[in-house]
Parts: C-alpha cells; sequence; structure tokens
C-alpha cells in the first residue's frame, strides 16, 4: 500500500512540476514582451516541397497541446518511410490548420523524391510555393517557442502585413538536447 501511495505521490509531483514549468514560460514571456528583437525577422520566398505527411489533431495551438500530438506523429513518420523504402530528403516540416470544430490539424512532415502509390501509410503531398514569408530563427525547445512566434506576429502587424496561410516550422537542426534545437518559423504573408 505505501509502494501505491509512493508512486502515486511522484506522479502528482511529476505533474505539478510540468504545470510549473508551463507557468514559468508564459510568465517568461508576459515579462519579456517587446523586448524580442524583431530585426531577427527575414522576409523570404519559401519555394515549393514535395512531402510525405502525416496528420493528427490537438485541442489549441499551446505548445502543451501541440507537442504531445506532433512528436509522436514525427516518429511514426519515420518509421512508416523507412518501412516503405522512402528516404527524406529536407528537414523535418510541422505546419497547422484550424479545423472546422475549433480544434488543430498538426501536419508533420518531411521532404521526399517520391510519388504517391497504392498502400503507403502515409500522404504525399506537395506544398505550395509561399512567394512572401516572414521567418526567424528559433533556438531551443520547441515547449519554450511562444517569444518567437509572438516576435514575429508583432512584425507582421506593425510592418503593415497579414497572414496569407498557415505558419510553417522547419526544423534545421535536432540534436537529443532539446535545447540545442534550431528551428525556422515562417509565416506566409502577404500586403493588408
Amino acid at each position: 500500500m505505501l509502494r501505491l501511495r509512493r508512486a502515486e505521490l511522484e506522479a502528482t509531483i511529476a505533474a505539478d512540476a510540468a504545470r510549473l514549468a508551463r507557468v514559468e514560460a508564459r510568465l517568461l514571456t508576459i515579462e519579456s514582451e517587446g523586448r524580442m528583437p524583431s530585426d531577427d525577422v527575414v522576409v523570404k520566398r519559401i519555394p515549393p516541397v514535395r512531402v510525405a505527411e502525416l496528420t493528427g489533431t490537438a485541442a489549441s495551438f499551446t505548445p502543451e497541446d501541440i507537442g504531445p500530438v506532433v512528436q509522436p506523429l514525427c516518429a511514426d513518420l519515420g518509421h512508416r518511410l523507412a518501412d516503405a523504402g522512402v528516404f527524406p530528403v529536407g528537414p523535418l516540416i510541422c505546419y497547422y490548420e484550424d479545423s472546422a470544430d475549433d480544434k488543430v490539424v498538426v501536419h508533420a512532415a518531411v521532404g521526399v523524391a517520391a510519388e504517391p502509390g497504392d498502400g503507403q501509410q502515409f500522404t504525399i503531398v506537395d506544398l505550395p510555393e509561399v512567394p512572401s514569408a516572414a521567418t526567424i530563427v528559433h533556438r531551443g525547445s520547441m515547449d519554450d517557442c511562444l517569444p518567437s512566434h509572438q516576435a514575429v506576429a508583432r512584425w507582421i502587424d506593425t510592418n503593415g502585413y497579414r497572414l496569407a496561410g498557415p505558419a510553417r516550422e522547419l526544423y534545421i537542426d535536432c540534436p537529443d538536447d532539446l535545447d540545442q534545437w534550431v528551428t525556422e518559423l515562417q509565416y506566409p504573408i502577404t500586403t493588408a
């Protein structure tokens, strides 16, 4: 009985620690409001790319809702590609779309040089060219990406643009240490 109670308490402590970390991250975001350098935003063209992808659904756009959906999708996509003998020809790309039921459609994708075929356990789609995208490089865990997203959003508003499609995340470097990740956040834009 005591071992069971200890396990329950350890699980509760771990859940509380995760909630505390999210609250601290939000506080840091609020405290640094306006201090994120927006001159790091670069406007550029994003070429079209053929990708193999899997999709899932998240409750919201927050990292704590996206992470538990996108991480398994990425791992599953890698296994399915290997089983099919399809090799990635580019980095991981994730993008997110609103769904009709106020949820978020999560896309985990990777560039491939393959054609769509019967029996594939993934979908092959062509992501269109984005003629103009506001981009910023986020360094660190995607659990802490909110300030980078907010910096781009402020830059878009301040410079007379509006969103022209779903944002993408291009994972440039993903070592085992999440704090060393390098991800480019890409927002399709058009003049307001």
